[in-house]
């Protein structure tokens, strides 16, 4: 008996093995790594042997992940001269229970270059960006297209939000001018 037939109707977990691909065609519910099918979702396996496929049909509420394509918004932890570290907390319209990282490296920043990422962000910024990869694990972000970038920036020196005209940023507490890479809704983004 092949492991996908014990495991019908049992109740599965994300990364419970379900079968191989030279036996069964992944559904709804699985993905496929390295030939294997695993559960992406818990819930009950199904397995389909007229169709030769096995599916897992969730038995609890659906949490976003992120993935490659994804829109995320997050908050800048850490900003170095090549990348920022970036707190996820929001999945497109969704809120995260709890948070992954990403990774914008400076290449990824805008389509014109840019020096450092000292110039396209800081620490507490909010930004909005696209996932590019999640290779070894880590969520890749890019904020290339117009509509991504930095949602609400701090000053660096009193905190206060940044007032964005005139193409640059200015704290109207104290005065000081900074850069960013912003998005074209800077200040009127939408948080879920």
């Amino acid at each position: 008996m092949s492991l996908s037939k014990q495991k019908s109707g049992q109740f599965v977990v994300p990364g419970d093995r379900l079968g191989v691909i030279e036996e069964f065609v992944p559904g709804p519910g699985t993905y496929e790594e390295n030939g294997t099918i695993y559960s992406f979702a818990t819930g009950r396996a199904l397995v389909d042997v007229l169709n030769k496929q096995v599916s897992v049909f969730p038995k609890t509420r659906f949490l976003p992940v992120p993935k490659v394509g994804s829109i995320v918004i997050g908050q800048v932890r850490d900003v170095q001269s090549k990348i920022a570290v970036v707190r996820i907390f929001q999945v497109g319209k969704h809120p995260l229970s709890g948070f992954f990282t990403g990774i914008l490296h400076v290449s990824d920043v805008s389509l014109s270059y840019v020096e450092t990422m000292y110039d396209a962000c800081k620490p507490g910024d909010i930004l909005r960006a696209k996932v590019v990869s999640d290779k070894n694990r880590t969520f890749h972000l890019s904020t290339k297209e117009p509509n991504l970038g930095v949602m609400y920036a701090f000053c660096s020196r009193c905190g206060n939000v940044l007032n964005f005209s005139r193409m640059r940023m200015r704290c109207l507490k104290c005065g000081k001018i900074e850069k960013r890479k912003s998005a074209q809704d800077y200040g009127k983004g939408e948080m879920a």
